[in-house]
C-alpha cells in the first residue's frame, strides 16, 4: 500500500517521533520514504541520526516530494504552518492533522479548495505500537485516503473512524489519558513504598497488575464492574480500599479531568481562529 508513497512530517516533536518510530518498527515503509521538517536544527539532526530518515530545510521542499503530509505541530502554531504550506499543495497530497483542537474547517481556510484532509487524534503509546487513534474524514478525502490513514495509524496500535464532532472528547479521554494513567500508576508505586516495599518491587507489582487487569478485561469480555465485584470480598481488604477511593472522590476527579481536557481542546480551536 505504501510502495513509493513518501510521507512528510511538519513538526518532529514527541508525537511526531512516536509515529515515525512506530511506522518504522511496523515495517510499514522504509526510512528513505519519510521526511521531516522542524524549526529546530538540533531536533532534525537527532531524528536523522536516530531513525535514518530524511530532513527538509523548508516545508515547501518537504511538501513537493510527499504523497502524505502529517501536520504534527502544536495547536498554537498550526495556523501559520498551514498558511505557509498552502501554496505548495498543487499536487493535492493527503494532509493529516494531529493537532489537538484544530478543526477540519479551520485547516481548510488556508488550504487550496477541495484539499483532501483527515484529522487524527493519536496518543503516545504509538511509540510502542500500542496507541489508539481516532480518525475523522474531511469532506474531500477519498475512500483511498481513508484507507491510507487507517493503515498508517493502525500500524502503531488501533485506529477507529469517528465523527469530527467527537474529536475534542477523544482528545480529553484517550489523547490525554496516558498522563492520567501514569499519574495513577506513580501514586500506586509510591503507596507500595509507603507500606514498606522496595521501589523496584512496587513498580514491578503495579505495572504487571495494570497490564494483567487490562488483558483480563479484553480477553474475558466481561464488564469492568463485574470483574471488580469478583475481587471485592465482603468485609475484605479491597472493599476497604475502594471505600477510601470513593470517599476521596477519585472517580469524580477522573471524570472532571476528562471534561476539563475536552473543554481545553475546544478552547485551543477557538484561539486559533
Amino acid at each position: 500500500m505504501f510502495a513509493n508513497v513518501n510521507i512528510g512530517f511538519i513538526g518532529g516533536g514527541n508525537m511526531g517521533e512516536a509515529l515515525i518510530k512506530g511506522f518504522l518498527a511496523a515495517s510499514l515503509l522504509p526510512a528513505n520514504q519519510i521526511q521531516v521538517f522542524d524549526i529546530s536544527q538540533p531536533r532534525l539532526d537527532y531524528l536523522q541520526k536516530t531513525y535514518s530518515i530524511g530532513t527538509s530545510p523548508t516545508t515547501s521542499s518537504l511538501a513537493k516530494g510527499c504523497r502524505i503530509i502529517i501536520l504534527a505541530v502544536k495547536p498554537q502554531t498550526i495556523a501559520e504552518a498551514v498558511r505557509v504550506l498552502g501554496p505548495d499543495l498543487a499536487h493535492r497530497p493527503l494532509v493529516i492533522s494531529i493537532a489537538a483542537g484544530i478543526s477540519l474547517a479551520m485547516l481548510s481556510e488556508n488550504l487550496p479548495d477541495r484539499q483532501p484532509l483527515i484529522r487524527v487524534m493519536p496518543n503516545t503509546p504509538a511509540l510502542v505500537m500500542q496507541g489508539i487513534s481516532a480518525v475523522a474524514r474531511g469532506a474531500h478525502a477519498t475512500e483511498k485516503d481513508m484507507q491510507l490513514a487507517m493503515a498508517l495509524f493502525g500500524a502503531v496500535g488501533k485506529a477507529v473512524e469517528v465523527e469530527e464532532k467527537w474529536m475534542d472528547a477523544v482528545t480529553g479521554l484517550s489523547g490525554s489519558g496516558p498522563a492520567y494513567i501514569l499519574l495513577l500508576l506513580e501514586a500506586l508505586i509510591d503507596a507500595g513504598v509507603l507500606v514498606g516495599l522496595p521501589r523496584s518491587i512496587a513498580r514491578e507489582l503495579v505495572l504487571q497488575t495494570a497490564a494483567g487487569t487490562v488483558a483480563m478485561l479484553l480477553e474475558t469480555g466481561k464488564h469492568h464492574a463485574e470483574l471488580k465485584d469478583l475481587i471485592t470480598s465482603p468485609g475484605g481488604t479491597t472493599i476497604r480500599g475502594l471505600q477510601i477511593l470513593e470517599r476521596r472522590g477519585v472517580r469524580g476527579a477522573l471524570i472532571d479531568a476528562v471534561e476539563a481536557a475536552t473543554l481545553q481542546s475546544r478552547e485551543l480551536g477557538k484561539s486559533d481562529k
